[in-house]
């Protein structure tokens, strides 16, 4: 929905360097600047940049990334400015593809979706619904599944992607001012941290096999699926096509229980086509196989259960939950972001494990009263209709 209230400043399409280079040096002057991408990668490994949109005080800007010529440096330059606080919501995306292009994370930067959850609007809050409720603005979805590699850009699309930087101004403004009340900057300053780290964001090939959730423990059976399934993410990268396209997960599962060692055997796979298996992928896959056979026992990996030990009392993660449940309610603070349920998991089968939760402002809103309740301190009750925490004596 194009911003329609007059302290609005138009849109601006830019397309050259010159005009990308004179409104990122109006923005370095800013304290922050709001900023959001549009993006595909549905046929690509590598996300495919096509529009940035830039928000200021006086300057509502989408530039055209594909446009013929157009020289990023500058904008480059803006989000490496550590004198301009880079305003995002739901960063991840937006972030890896800016290192991509860069080589860098934008600093400082803060994610309104963190803030959000920190400021108790629940685990995920959307951008629409942090518009209606913060910025009295209703965002339009018509164009929220368009084809932006596409060109020409309507003016409906332009108008769409405007909107994603011009109402971010106001939520960024009203979250702040509501987590400095409650002391509680610092909570979301913990998280950008870890969104600034540049190896959040770097997938490494020899641990992608564990994103299948293999159920089994067979160690010789894990030792093919890793190797083919780091063999899938260098050969995607290569050809620059999403991993499932090239080989789908149930593919690589059947792989490494069937173990291929030639073309025909490799063609029987489901999935695997007879082109694919005589050619350089094919070769490629066949090759990692036979070199994950020869792996000598010690070479293996070993399934996270037999890591970890035991596995956790089903009761006490149950009794964890429950906590979990009531002191971010208590606190007004998305679950997800106090532990996870690997977490819970670590914390009913460690004594002291090394987790977030039992760090920081974590540790105090969540961390002592888990270790209290699984030390016998502290006890679970009803109190009409609340959790009610009990101390032990």
């Amino acid at each position: 929905m194009q911003p329609r209230r007059p302290e609005f400043p138009p849109t601006q399409f830019i397309t050259t360097s010159m005009e990308l280079a004179e409104l990122c040096d109006r923005l370095a002057k800013e304290p922050f600047v709001t900023v959001d991408t549009e993006f595909m990668r549905e046929r690509t490994y590598w996300p495919e940049l096509c529009v940035v949109q830039l928000g200021g005080a006086n300057d509502i800007a989408v530039v055209d990334t594909q446009a013929e010529g157009l020289d990023l440096q500058p904008l480059g330059h803006l989000l490496a400015n550590p004198a301009v606080m880079k305003v995002f919501h739901a960063a991840r995306q937006d972030v890896e593809i800016f290192l991509l292009r860069f080589g860098a994370v934008p600093t400082p930067m803060f994610d309104t979706q963190v803030a959000a959850m920190v400021a108790g609007y629940g685990d995920q809050a959307s951008y629409d619904s942090l518009a209606r409720g913060l910025a009295n603005a209703q965002i339009d979805k018509a164009h929220r599944f368009s084809d932006w590699s596409a060109r020409p850009l309507s003016p409906a699309q332009v108008n769409y992607a405007a909107a994603d930087v011009t109402h971010l101004r106001v939520i960024y403004e009203r979250l702040v001012a509501q987590l400095k009340r409650e002391n509680r900057l610092e909570w979301v300053a913990d998280e950008m941290d870890a969104l600034m780290d540049p190896s959040g964001y770097v997938t490494a090939p020899d641990s992608a096999w564990e994103r299948l959730r293999p159920r089994t423990t067979n160690r010789k059976f894990l030792g093919i699926l890793q190797a083919i399934a780091a063999w899938r993410e260098r050969e995607a990268q290569r050809v620059n096509i999403p991993r499932q396209r090239l080989v789908k997960d149930e593919t690589l599962l059947e792989i490494a229980a069937t173990t291929p060692g030639n073309v025909a055997e490799l063609a029987r796979a489901r999935g695997i086509s007879e082109g694919f298996a005589k050619g350089k992928s094919g070769a490629s896959l066949l090759a990692a196989i036979a070199e994950a056979k020869k792996l000598p026992e010690d070479a293996l990996p070993v399934p996270k259960e037999e890591r970890r030990g035991p596995g956790a009392s089903p009761a006490l993660v149950a009794l964890l939950k429950v906590l979990l449940a009531a002191k971010s309610e208590e606190a007004q603070v998305a679950p997800k972001l106090l532990a996870n349920s690997e977490d819970l998991d670590r914390l009913a089968t460690e004594e002291n494990p090394d987790i977030p939760a039992l760090s920081g402002w974590r540790r105090t809103v969540f961390g002592e009263a888990a270790l209290a309740l699984k030390g016998g301190k502290l006890a679970l009750g009803v109190d009409g209709r609340k959790v009610k925490l009990i101390p032990s004596a």
